[in-house]
């Protein structure tokens, strides 16, 4: 990252520093950016939770690329692997996210499919029947996983809650 050492009090990131392809290299950047005694705050997508579910559906028809899942950064072991040198605590909690949109589940799969950065690649990504067959399978996801009953979308989604103080 383009700051200095010990930049920040609090370094944090929603849902972002998950998808570095090289995480070796960005859990060090996160706490080098960090001044001693400061804090590193994440919100990572978990495996079990919906979105992991999400990403599972799609690697069925998109193969994953060759780097290491954005879902280990949603694993207890492994972030306390990846933070492990140069923290002084580390603690987790795991959350839940309610997605509630006023759109069908299918609705709601064209909206990610326009706007989430990981769905719009993958439909790019297949050709021929592909894309129809994907929506398919995800609106079947999103129908499953629908709290709402009034014709909208109410999916939660657990994710963890990561804060570690810089020693």
């Amino acid at each position: 990252m383009p700051y200095g050492d010990s930049s920040f009090d609090v370094v944090m990131t929603m849902f972002g520093a998950m998808f570095a392809p090289r995480p070796e290299a960005a859990a060090p950047e996160l706490l080098r950016v960090c001044r001693p005694g400061g804090r590193v705050a994440m919100a990572n997508w978990a495996p079990s939770g919906f979105i992991g579910r999400m990403f599972k559906a799609t690697a069925a028809h998109v193969p994953p690329p060759d780097i290491p899942s954005p879902l280990l950064w949603g694993d207890e072991a492994t972030v306390r692997e990846r933070l492990r040198d140069g923290i002084d605590e580390l603690h987790f909690n795991r959350r839940t996210v309610a997605f509630r949109l006023p759109l069908t589940p299918g609705q709601t799969v064209d909206f990610f499919r326009e706007w989430y950065g990981p769905t719009l690649r993958a439909f790019a990504s297949l050709d021929e029947g592909g894309p129809a067959e994907l929506r398919r399978g995800l609106t079947n996801l999103w129908s499953e996983h629908n709290l709402a009953t009034d014709g909208t979308t109410h999916v939660e989604s657990e994710y963890l809650e990561v804060v570690a103080t810089r020693g």
